[in-house]
């Protein structure tokens, strides 16, 4: 019997979670990806890459908003089990406040292995495929990011400005200016022009116009008729560098492993790692820290909300109990964030600030179980 109630419970905690989680996770995705409608509109990218784009950061929105999701879940359902005097069977069948406590912790190590999984490995490579996709693509819809009467400079080196468009996406009065090298430039002037679409090709058409080339000292001018420009080749002006957050958590640890031994082996590696610099060490640790450190508050939130078992709703105190409570994991839940900001490039005092979510679980556990004995016993003398 105490088998299919735990199961109960744990049924009812896990099935809110996940409906929570995906609805707020879902909810954040469709605001974030409407942010993203400028990858298509002002960059002029496709609409595959865009939602391919979008999709691939479902699974960060999802390790944010897990730690709040499962404490918020674990709390609603533990305050509806005790005001329906669900509990009070498990309390009728033998089942202590201490075993039950033990049983969701042995269940939140499963949770936090997840996060780490999470955090560690999926939401990093997701990012960093997001990231190549926008790298590798190509802007395909020009007559979208060209706006009259507007400087456009997407395309790194390149502004374009119209004076006018029409209905059937003829520009007029068309102003071009291209950094050729280092202070030398072309600049183009064209009374008319639209875009031509070949196979796999943006080509620009212009009409009735003029270019002025500055080589070094020397300025030369031609006119024409019409002149074409292949806008498939141009450089969308991207980050090519992977943000941290993007590299891999295997080159993360392998970049702080060489600055750990740097004074026992003084063998550079072959393998080259973005990002693995002195001056990004502390970011390195942060990262680390991330991904690794801050799921372990997991436990301690689910701890927070068991907290709720120690009194019964028959105490006059209870709804401020219930407020206190959820409070508490709120706090936990922000200053697991805030900590990351605490770390720097000693590993001495980073050490310091690894330990915290361990400190913090050994002392609400301890809170928790002294509590709970205590009101054992006094119930047994009673």
């Amino acid at each position: 019997m105490k088998k299919i109630l735990f199961r109960k419970l744990i049924t009812d905690c896990t099935l809110f979670f996940l409906i929570s989680l995906i609805s707020a996770s879902t909810i954040v995705w469709v605001f974030q990806a409407v942010n993203f409608l400028d990858l298509m509109v002002e960059d002029g990218r496709d609409i595959l890459l865009y939602l391919n784009y979008t999709l691939l950061n479902f699974p960060k929105i999802i390790s944010k908003l897990l730690p709040f999701a499962l404490f918020f879940s674990f709390f609603y359902v533990i305050s509806k089990y005790e005001l329906n005097n669900e509990l009070m069977i498990f309390w009728n069948f033998g089942v202590s406040k201490i075993q039950l406590v033990n049983f969701f912790l042995k269940i939140s190590l499963i949770f936090t292995i997840f996060q780490i999984i999470l955090v560690s490995f999926i939401v990093p490579t997701t990012q960093n495929i997001s990231r190549e996709l926008i790298k590798n693509s190509n802007i395909n819809f020009f007559e979208s990011f060209i706006k009259p009467k507007k400087f456009n400079d997407n395309i790194k080196g390149l502004t374009i400005f119209a004076d006018d468009k029409n209905k059937n996406g003829e520009l007029k009065n068309i102003y071009l200016k291209k950094e050729t090298a280092k202070e030398n430039f072309q600049i183009t002037y064209a009374k008319s022009g639209y875009f031509k679409s070949g196979s796999d090709l943006q080509i620009l058409v212009l009409k009735n116009g003029q270019t002025i080339n500055k080589i070094n000292d020397d300025i030369t001018t031609f006119s024409f008729t019409q002149s074409t420009l292949n806008m498939s080749s141009q450089d969308s002006g991207i980050i090519k560098v992977d943000k941290i957050q993007e590299t891999s958590t295997f080159n993360l640890v392998e970049c702080l492993n060489r600055f750990i031994n740097i004074k026992k082996d003084k063998k550079k590696s072959k393998i080259f790692i973005q990002n693995c610099t002195v001056e990004n060490l502390d970011n390195i640790y942060k990262e680390l820290y991330k991904r690794f450190l801050i799921p372990f508050y997991i436990p301690s939130l689910i701890l927070i909300s068991l907290m709720l078992i120690i009194y019964s709703k028959e105490n006059i105190n209870y709804t401020k109990y219930r407020i206190l409570i959820f409070l508490i994991g709120l706090t936990i839940i922000i200053f697991s964030e805030t900590t990351q900001k605490l770390i720097n490039d000693i590993l001495d005092y980073n050490l310091r600030i690894f330990v915290i979510p361990i400190i913090i679980f050994l002392f609400l556990y301890y809170s928790v179980f002294s509590k709970l004995k205590f009101k054992h016993q006094l119930k047994n003398k009673n």
